[in-house]
């Protein structure tokens, strides 16, 4: 893209003692564009995403967030929703908004129903869902320019996550640059752009299809799914369940059949596309190796 990038995170790393959390990561968000930055609890996803607002320091690469390094006056500028929400618990839920609104110089605009209806009970006394969508609301209170969220979703229902990604959807087509975390990995096919960390570093990013690219898969059908699932994992294969569906990933159909004729498992087997999920286990995989 032409247009400069609202966070442009180049070659950084940090590291805590002796332990290298993020390591020669680079990132970039336009606006308007949403861009999940996908990977496993440890993969450094959270401390790059600190690293990015100016809370954590960058040991070596470059951070700019607006072409200029992170501050109180790009913070102003974002809109952030953390994994703890970052909401005072015993204050009321109206307190929460118009402490953030103060904060930004900005008003308070008229909640939500569903935040309206408890808008005088304490945080903590509400459930983890109307938690979510008061610290969503809180983000966008000062119309930012970019939003990070990191895991907005975690434990919210499904008719919940679906309106918080209208929302997210929404805010990029205004031209708000979106960055997210997720664990959801069937919500990464609403991203524009996938960025795949693993053990602190880039592992992988680009769209959907060219991450998946022409990684297979290798969906068995067998009467006794047990059994199949047994034999292959004590083949060592990467094994994983769709539903009563083995499926082994990385793999060709020789031996995986191999393995479950050794185990005396009749089946039928069948090579297909991977999915995202097996995707990422074969990308973890590769960077336990070469780590």
């Amino acid at each position: 893209m032409a247009e400069r990038a609202a966070i442009d995170a180049r070659g950084v790393w940090r590291n805590f003692g002796s332990f290298t959390a993020v390591r020669d990561m680079s990132l970039q968000v336009h606006p308007g564009e949403i861009v999940g930055l996908i990977g496993a609890n440890g993969a450094g996803k959270t401390t790059l995403i600190r690293m990015i607002l100016g809370l954590e320091p960058v040991d070596r690469g470059t951070v700019e967030v607006f072409g200029e390094p992170p501050s109180r006056g790009t913070r102003r500028r974002l809109g952030y929703m953390p994994q703890g929400l970052g909401l005072y618990q015993e204050l009321s839920v109206r307190q929460n908004v118009e402490f953030v609104a103060e904060a930004f110089g900005t008003t308070a605009a008229t909640l939500p129903a569903a935040l309206e209806a408890v808008a005088t009970r304490q945080v903590r006394a509400i459930g983890l869902g109307l938690q979510r969508r008061l610290a969503f609301y809180c983000a966008l209170l000062h119309r930012p320019e970019v939003l990070v969220l990191d895991e907005p979703t975690s434990g919210v229902d499904p008719l919940a996550r679906t309106r918080l990604w209208d929302t997210i959807h929404d805010q990029a087509d205004s031209g708000c640059g979106v960055l997210v975390t997720t664990h959801y990995l069937q919500e990464a096919q609403q991203c524009t752009r996938l960025v795949i960390m693993a053990h602190g570093r880039l592992v992988a990013y680009g769209s959907l299809e060219d991450i998946i690219g022409g990684q297979s898969a290798v969906a068995v059908r067998a009467p006794q799914w047990a059994r199949a699932f047994d034999a292959l994992v004590s083949a060592g294969l990467p094994v994983t369940l769709a539903g009563r569906q083995v499926r082994v990933a990385g793999v060709g159909g020789g031996q995986v059949r191999a393995a479950l004729d050794s185990a005396g498992v009749a089946a039928t087997v069948t090579e297909v596309p991977a999915t995202l999920e097996e995707t990422m286990v074969l990308i973890d995989r590769g960077a336990k190796i070469s780590s």
